[in-house]
C-alpha cells in the first residue's frame, strides 16, 4: 500500500473521530441545557387527595426555602385531559409563585372527567381545598385560585362556595362567561383567521343554530349523528358533556363572590375567548376595586407567544429547551407580584 493511501486513510479516520467526538460534545451540552432549563426552584411532593368521589393524585410544590405554613394557590384546569403538571407546562408558574412565597397544588383530572357538570367540578376544587387546609405546611387562611379557560365556570362557583376562611384571591387566565356565547366567538374568529368569506361564515354559522337547537331539546347521540351538521369526530362522551354544560354563565357567581382580589388575565390573540366581553363583565359584576386586568400583546388562548404556539418547530423546541420563554413577558412576574401583593 502507497504512503499516500496510508495517510488518506489515517486522516479519514481522524476526521471520523473528529465528527464523532463533535457529536458527543454537542448532544451531551443540549442535554445539559435541557436539563438545565427544565430545572425549577420549587420542592415538589406527590400526594393524593380525596375529591368529589375521587382519589386524584397530583403535586404539592412549595418554595425551596422554609417549612411554612406556605400560602396556597389551588390549579383548577381547562378542558381537556390534564395531568397535574400539564405536561410540565404549569412548572413555570409554580416557580414563579414560590418565589413569592407561595405553594402550588395541582391534581390530576379524573378518568371519567367527561362525565362531570361545571357544579362537580367545582365539588372537587372546595375537596382540594380542604385537603389543603388540613396540611400543616399550608397557611389556610391565605388559599387562592388558579384557574385557565373552561375553569372560569368553575372558579366563581368555589369562591362563592367556599367555607370560612374562604377564598383569599383568584386568577382567571382566558376565561370565558357564557358557554353559548364563547362558541360563537370561538367559530367566528377561526374563520376569520383563516380568511373565510361570507358564504363559508354564514353556512358554518347555520351549521351551529342546527346543533344548538339538538342540544337544547335534549337530543340524544343518535340524534345528534342523523343531523348532517354532525360532526363524525365528536364521541358520544363529549356530545353528553357538551350537553350537561352548554348553559354554563358565570354572570351569577361572579355577583355572589366575595369582595376579594381578582386578576384577569388574557392574551390579545385569542381565538377561543372574547377577552374584552370577560372583563367588561367581571366589571360589572365584581365589586369596585377587585379587580385587576392584564392583556398581553401577541399571546394565544393559552398565554403562549403567538409566533411560537403558531409554529409547528418552534413550540416544541421552546418547551424544552427554555419553557420559560413560552409566555409572553411580564406574564409570570405579573402573577408573582400579584401574590407578593397579597401577603402580610
Amino acid at each position: 500500500m502507497s504512503r499516500t493511501r496510508r495517510t488518506t486513510r489515517r486522516t479519514t479516520r481522524r476526521t471520523i473521530r473528529d465528527l464523532l467526538l463533535l457529536a458527543l460534545v454537542g448532544a451531551l451540552l443540549l442535554t445539559g441545557v435541557v436539563v438545565w432549563q427544565n430545572d425549577y426552584d420549587l420542592r415538589e411532593q406527590q400526594v393524593t387527595v380525596p375529591a368529589a368521589g375521587h382519589e386524584l393524585s397530583g403535586v404539592l410544590a412549595t418554595p425551596t426555602t422554609g417549612q411554612g405554613p406556605f400560602p396556597l394557590v389551588v390549579f383548577v384546569h381547562g378542558d381537556g385531559e390534564v395531568d397535574a403538571t400539564h405536561d410540565g407546562f404549569y412548572r413555570p408558574y409554580w416557580e414563579a409563585f414560590a418565589r413569592a412565597g407561595y405553594a402550588s397544588l395541582s391534581l390530576d383530572k379524573p378518568t371519567d372527567w367527561l362525565d362531570q357538570t361545571m357544579d362537580d367540578r367545582a365539588r372537587e376544587s372546595l375537596d382540594a381545598l380542604a385537603w389543603a387546609g388540613r396540611r400543616p405546611e399550608i397557611d389556610r387562611a391565605r388559599i387562592g385560585l388558579w384557574g385557565a379557560s373552561q375553569a372560569g365556570w368553575v372558579l366563581p362557583k368555589v369562591a362563592a362556595r367556599a367555607p370560612a376562611p374562604g377564598v383569599r384571591f383568584v386568577m382567571a387566565v382566558g376565561t370565558a362567561v357564557n358557554w353559548e356565547r364563547q362558541g360563537e366567538y370561538n367559530l367566528r374568529a377561526e374563520l376569520r383567521h383563516a380568511g373565510a368569506g361570507p358564504e363559508r361564515v354564514a353556512d358554518a354559522l347555520r351549521r351551529r343554530e342546527t346543533v344548538g337547537a339538538l342540544l337544547r331539546r335534549g337530543a340524544t347521540y343518535e340524534e345528534y349523528r342523523a343531523s348532517p351538521d354532525a360532526d363524525p369526530q365528536l364521541s358520544p362522551d363529549r356530545w353528553t358533556f357538551i350537553g350537561r354544560n352548554h348553559t354554563a354563565d358565570a354572570t351569577a357567581d361572579l355577583r355572589a363572590m366575595p369582595h376579594v382580589p381578582v386578576l384577569l388575565i388574557s392574551g390579545a390573540d385569542d381565538l377561543n375567548v372574547d377577552g374584552a366581553e370577560t372583563e367588561a363583565v367581571y366589571r360589572e359584576s365584581l365589586a369596585p376595586g377587585t379587580l385587576t386586568v392584564r392583556r398581553y400583546p401577541a399571546a394565544t388562548h393559552s398565554l403562549v407567544r403567538t409566533p411560537v404556539e403558531r409554529s409547528s418547530w418552534r413550540l416544541p423546541l421552546t418547551a424544552l429547551f427554555a419553557p420559560r420563554e413560552l409566555f409572553p413577558p411580564g406574564l409570570l412576574d405579573d402573577q408573582r407580584a400579584f401574590l407578593a401583593a397579597r401577603t402580610p
